[in-house]
């Protein structure tokens, strides 16, 4: 029987979303709090904060993009790694929630006014594992018909989040987004060396090398 480990995870975030949004006991159970790992080491956290959400926009934008983008990771893993290839993708995934956190954690470990919440990290890590494979694959915003190349995007993605996270402003983790973003391209480089013989960064280097100055952006689909 054919299963997608990407809608399951859709599925359970979206579940746990909706009933911690009307559960604060259950809420603060998850979310990630930095002093209640340090000092209570509920390292589970790292994790629980991955599957609740801070309201249903950023429920359903998180959420979007990983079926968009998560679907064809997860195909590309079952082409590469055969039957082990679901439960790598799942590896992935789970590993850039908690390392997407680390550098936050070593920021915030006693800071006691610090939450976050949120599968952005590993929705980060599963975009750029996506733009690894497919470089040149437009990306653009909700309602504005240009299109970047991936990995231009993703350069500007990185730079413009390094921004954010030096200004500290807002209630957004940047942090998690860079280094999940990060963890990401990390994973699916060392796990083709590992579990396959996929040339993945020879392969991305060669289409960006050769690519066609046009194809960087584009209007319309």
């Amino acid at each position: 029987m054919e299963y997608s480990i990407t809608v399951i995870i859709i599925a359970v975030t979206a579940i746990t979303s909706f009933i911690a949004l009307s559960n604060q006991q259950l809420m603060d159970k998850l979310i990630f709090y930095p002093p209640a790992v340090s000092e209570r080491k509920e390292w589970y956290r790292f994790f629980s904060s991955g599957i609740i959400h801070a309201d249903f926009p950023h429920l359903l934008f998180n959420m979007y993009a990983l079926y968009l983008f998560g679907t064809g990771v997860e195909n590309r893993f079952i082409v590469i790694f055969g039957d082990q290839g679901r439960l790598i993708y799942l590896a992935m995934y789970v590993l850039a929630l908690g390392a997407s956190l680390l550098p936050t954690y070593a920021k915030n470990k006693d800071n006691y006014h610090y939450r976050s919440l949120g599968a952005s990290g590993a929705v980060s890590a599963v975009v750029f594992a996506y733009m690894l494979f497919d470089p040149l694959i437009g990306i653009g915003l909700f309602f504005v018909p240009i299109f970047i190349a991936g990995f231009l995007f993703g350069i500007l993605y990185l730079v413009i989040s390094h921004y954010l996270d030096k200004r500290g402003k807002g209630n957004i983790n940047h942090s998690a987004h860079i280094w999940g973003a990060l963890f990401g391209v990390a994973f699916v480089i060392i796990a083709c060396k590992l579990f396959g013989n996929y040339p993945v960064l020879e392969n991305f280097v060669d289409t960006v090398k050769n690519l066609d100055p046009g194809n960087l952006i584009h209007f319309g689909r």
